[in-house]
């Protein structure tokens, strides 16, 4: 199936240069003179590099079929990330590279996708937030605007910049984008 570039939205898998690329933003412009062109940002889901890139409107792509399955986090082991299918009970096996910064949200236990492409697992996805908690963080400093934040790290492994009301032992909303506080959980 031809996807024309016009066509673009966010998200959207298509193929070029043979490898699957995922849509991440995109902008039409249209120039005084000439046709319109589609700026894009657009994530290779095999190496998972990020570029810009600019197409004319009328280019076709070939759409990128993707698959997801659901699957549990169970452990790492070596720079290795081990995740079991919720259906079949297959063990699936991803490097550091696969799962970049993915890495700084998975807990044991927790429900990802596997996105598979023409049979291969290529990466996790993450629903848009999650619940860490809080392991080390400075105390509140007494009074302190209430706008001012501080350092914390997770029990992942990630330092976040969050409000001073928050403390140790908390569990906190982090955005999965950005790895940014996003709210108490």
């Amino acid at each position: 199936m031809a996807i024309e570039a016009g066509d673009f939205k966010t998200g959207l898998t298509v193929m070029v240069d043979g490898d699957p690329w995922q849509v991440l933003d995109f902008m039409h412009v249209k120039p005084g003179k000439g046709a319109a062109i589609l700026k894009t940002k657009m994530k290779n889901l095999k190496t998972g590099s990020t570029q810009e890139r600019n197409f004319n409107a009328n280019t076709k792509f070939e759409a990128a079929i993707i698959e997801k399955k659901e699957a549990q986090y169970s452990y790492e082991s070596g720079g290795v990330y081990y995740f079991m299918d919720n259906e079949t009970y297959d063990m699936y096996e991803l490097d550091e590279a696969q799962v970049g910064f993915n890495k700084n949200f998975l807990t044991e236990g927790m429900n990802v996708g596997l996105v598979f492409f023409e049979g291969e697992c290529l990466t996790i996805s993450l629903p848009g937030k999650v619940e860490v908690t809080i392991v080390e963080t400075t105390p509140a400093i007494k009074g302190a605007p209430s706008t001012q934040s501080k350092d914390a790290v997770t029990d992942t492994g990630l330092t976040i910049r969050v409000p001073q009301f928050i403390a140790q032992g908390e569990k906190v909303l982090v955005n999965t984008e950005d790895g940014k506080y996003a709210g108490r959980a």
